[in-house]
Parts: C-alpha cells; structure tokens; sequence
C-alpha cells in the first residue's frame, strides 16, 4: 500500500513537471511569434524606406549630373556669366553633392537594417517551429500520462498494438490541433496582419504618389480580403462540411470530391445507386468520413491517377466502394504508420458494419464498406 501511495506521488510530481514545462515552452513561442509578427512588420517597414531613398538617390543624381554640366559650362565660358550665376552653378552642385553622400549613406544603413532583421527572422522561425515541436511532443507525453486509454485499448489483442495505437490516437489530436492552429497563423492571421499592413500603406501612399497609385493598392488590398475569406471557409468545410446538414450526403460528397480534384489533379469517378433519402446525421458524418479518409489514403499513399467513389444506398443498407489505381501494397505485412486504415476500421465497428480492403502491388487498392442504416453505433 505504502509503495502505490510512493508511486502515486511520483507520477503526480512527474505530471505537475511536464505540465509546467510545456507551459513555459508554450510561452516561449508565444513571444517568439509576437516578435516574429512584429520583425516581419518592421521588415515591410524598411523595405519601404530602402525602395524610398533608392528612388530619391536616383532623382538627386539626375539632378547632381545636370547641375556638374552646367558648372562645367559656366567654367568653359566664365567671362559670359555673371558672379551670382556662377555662385549659383557652384552652390547647386555642391548641394547636389552633399545630398548624394547623406541619401547614399541612409541607403546603406536601411540596408544593414534590413539584412540584420532577416537574419533574426530566420533565428526566430526556427525558435518557433522549434518550440511547437516540442509542445507538441510534451502534450502527447502529458496526455498519455493523464488519459485512461483502456477503452480504446480493450478492442486491439497484442499489448504493444494497444500502446502504439492509444498514443497515435493522442499524437493524431495533436498533429490535427497543430495543423489547424499553423493553417489559422499562416493564412487567415497573416493576411488579416497584412491587411492592416496594407491598410496603412495606402494612406502613406496617397500622401506621397496620389490618389491612382492609392487606388491599385487597395484593389490588391479587397483581393487580399477575398482570399482570406475563401481560406477562412476552407478551413471551416474541412473541420464540418455545413453543407452536410443542409443538402445531405450525396450532394456534399460530390461537391467535396469536385474540389479534391482540382486540388490535386487526380480524376474521380463518383457514382451513387438507389434512391437518394437523408440518413440518420450521425451516420451521414460517418460515411462522408470513411470516404474522405479513404480518398486521403489513396493520395498521400498510393500515388493514383484515378480514384473511384461509388454508393449504393438499400433500403436496409449502404454499400460503398473506393478504388484507386496507385501503387496498392501488401495486405499480409504489417505497416507502420497506418494509423488511417486503423481508425477506419473502428469507425465501421462502431456502426457495427464491415471493411474489406483488397490491394496488389502496381495494381491499385479496393475498399468495401457495408454499413447498416438502422443499427446504433456503440
């Protein structure tokens, strides 16, 4: 007894250490991507002023050069011109002069600037990706640590299976929460950054270049805010195709492989047999997962040209076949990593239906699902 109360205490000390540190790696590259943000904007910033003193140097040497020829002239021919005009030709030039050396010299400044910040971005990029690895790899250590896995582990025989599979289940969640979380950073966030950029720019502009200059910045500034908004619903389909509830599984599935297939390119054949009726939300979801999964299989792992979606809908029953024409692979040896065909086959065990996958080697790969539509899931 005194030895698990022993062990109770190490493991909750060991729980409160991992906790803590991956909070303090959580604040670090917090501020590291606050800075990040804020270098990026001084960057854009310097840039400005670097493209800004290059076109005032290029303007001031034209001027410098006319005024040297024209103190060449006065030289040449000094008994035709008048003391003031001469003073003047000489003033001019000199001032020209001067002007070139500060504006040459501010150039070079706002140039070791610039490459002084770029270094530092490159530092704090990698201090960012840096710590959301190590995040990441802490939360999976904390999760595995507090959760109670024995349920999902009682469904798989070999004990080493049931350990790979809980922690991939908690590394999946992780790397989905990860994605997601760069996804919003990269896209949405940056360019909402860059809209607020831009929204200051155009100001300054107006001022300095006009009101047409102005207006062709904010053109690209509302096409900017188009393309954040068409990314911004991307990443709300993926997480739950609204469509789904609205028009039903048939309709969203279409329009779900239609855009699949513009975004990489490889055919799909989608075919659906008997009548098309709603089916039980849950179930709906269900179904427009297993054959979003199995589409992503085929694209990450078999290297298709061609991927075949076909249901059929019976009154007790839905039957659904996908078929690519990939690499395939041998179903006898175990893989590592195919964490996908597992979650498939439990989500069809849960609707207490039944997965075949057939596939060879150079030929391609056949997933058949038959799911019935009255039975509960567990």
């Amino acid at each position: 007894m005194r030895d698990t109360k022993i062990f109770d205490e190490i493991i909750d000390q060991t729980m409160g250490t991992v906790g803590q540190s991956r909070e303090q790696i959580f604040e670090i590259g917090e501020q590291s991507r606050q800075e990040l943000q804020a270098l990026e904007n001084e960057l854009v910033e310097v840039r400005l002023k670097v493209a800004t003193i290059i076109e005032k140097t290029d303007r001031t040497q034209m001027h410098a050069r006319f005024a040297r020829n024209r103190l060449v002239e006065v030289s040449k021919e000094f008994d035709k011109f008048t003391n003031d005009e001469v003073r003047v030709a000489y003033e001019q030039a000199n001032d020209y002069q001067i002007q070139l050396a500060v504006f040459k010299q501010e150039e070079i400044q706002l140039r070791d600037k610039r490459d002084q910040i770029e270094r530092r971005l490159v530092n704090l990029k990698d201090t960012v990706m840096r710590s959301e690895q190590l995040a990441g790899q802490m939360s999976i250590v904390h999760k595995f640590l507090s959760s109670d896995i024995k349920k999902v582990t009682d469904v798989i025989e070999d004990a080493r299976e049931k350990q790979a599979f809980g922690l991939q289940i908690i590394e999946a969640q992780e790397e989905e929460r990860k994605k997601l979380s760069r996804e919003i950073h990269d896209g949405p966030a940056q360019m909402m950054a860059n809209v607020l950029l831009r929204s200051e720019l155009i100001e300054r502009i107006y001022q300095e270049k006009g009101i047409e200059q102005a207006l062709n910045e904010f053109k690209d500034l509302r096409k900017m805010v188009k393309s954040s908004l068409v990314e911004v619903r991307r990443i709300i389909y993926d997480l739950r195709p609204m469509a789904l509830d609205d028009l039903g599984l048939m309709p969203t599935l279409a329009k779900y492989l239609k855009t699949f297939e513009e975004r990489t390119q490889i055919s799909i054949v989608f075919r659906h047999v008997g009548k098309e009726t709603r089916l039980p939300q849950q179930l709906e979801i269900a179904l427009f997962r297993l054959v979003q999964e199995s589409v992503q299989n085929a694209y990450k792992h078999a290297d298709p040209t061609e991927i075949q979606v076909k249901i059929e809908i019976k009154p007790t029953k839905v039957i659904m076949l996908i078929k690519d024409d990939g690499k395939g692979f041998d179903p006898s040896l175990k893989k590592e990593g195919s964490f996908g065909l597992i979650g498939m086959k439990e989500r069809v065990h849960m609707l207490k239906g039944e997965i075949n996958i057939q596939s060879k080697l150079n030929v391609g790969t056949l997933v058949i699902i038959g799911v019935p539509i009255n039975a509960k899931s567990n």
